[in-house]
């Protein structure tokens, strides 16, 4: 099954297909994905800290196969979770009937689903997509308006710098090879300040930009000051007037 698409899809087939050919080993924690294992608990604590996930409905765009979209709703949170790569989705759902965790996956584009459902979440994570679209704007953009008034936007994804290009490119790619070649495209990365427009034109207020470390040596991850490579960002819908 292949995502519908309209004159101007807003997804890159070959990403697709990149990440669809690592679907079967997502949840090993020591396959290909193994990094984002470790940013993972990461994420979800910066979520929380700012977002209480209990009781809250939370939506997870580009979920993959699952990682936090599991972790928000063991949570406590009910969420849901759109990804365009049918084997993701396939193996996302497989993995929560062994968990025995509830997720509403749905094959999807973020677009599509904030026609349906707008003003439905109280929390939206985007974590690890926005470099990877044609237009990253319009992917912010259909979050903002999932979002109830008062609700939080959460996302994560690679500053484009020197920094970001020897470490996520040729360190982890080629040298350390934690994560398979081709993953990700210098030209695609994002600067805080092009986020931070984005989110202004989407009609979301900056809350936070923080930066996240990965230290392979120990397989773990860290919030840190730094945002030259890695970096968070939450932003808020204003309350209604």
């Amino acid at each position: 099954m292949q995502p519908s698409s309209d004159a101007r899809p807003n997804f890159r087939q070959s990403e697709l297909d990149k990440f669809a050919a690592l679907a079967t080993r997502w949840w090993d924690p020591d396959g290909p994905q193994k990094p984002l294992h470790a940013l993972n608990p990461v994420r979800l604590a910066y979520v929380q800290a700012r977002a209480p996930l209990s009781g809250r409905r939370a939506l997870d765009v580009g979920c993959g196969a699952g990682l936090l979209s599991e972790a928000m709703a063991r949570a406590g949170a009910e969420v849901t979770a759109t990804d365009l790569a049918d084997e993701l989705i396939k193996v996302a759902r497989l993995h929560g009937l062994e968990s025995g965790l509830k997720v509403d996956y749905r094959l999807q584009a973020v677009e599509a689903l904030a026609d349906e459902m707008p003003g439905a979440f109280d929390t939206v994570t985007c974590m690890e997509m926005l470099e990877h679209v044609p237009d990253p704007g319009a992917i912010l953009g259909a979050c903002a308006r999932l979002l109830k008034p008062g609700g939080r936007l959460f996302v994560s994804t690679l500053n484009r710098t020197p920094a970001a290009f020897a470490l996520a490119i040729v360190g982890a790619e080629y040298i350390a090879r934690l994560l398979p070649r081709g993953t990700h495209q210098y030209r695609d990365f994002i600067k805080p300040s092009e986020l931070a427009a984005w989110l202004r034109a989407a009609g979301l207020e900056l809350e936070d930009v923080s930066g996240m470390v990965y230290e392979p040596w120990r397989n773990a991850a860290r919030l840190s000051s730094r945002t030259d490579v890695n970096y968070l960002a939450c932003a808020r819908r204003p309350d209604a007037a």
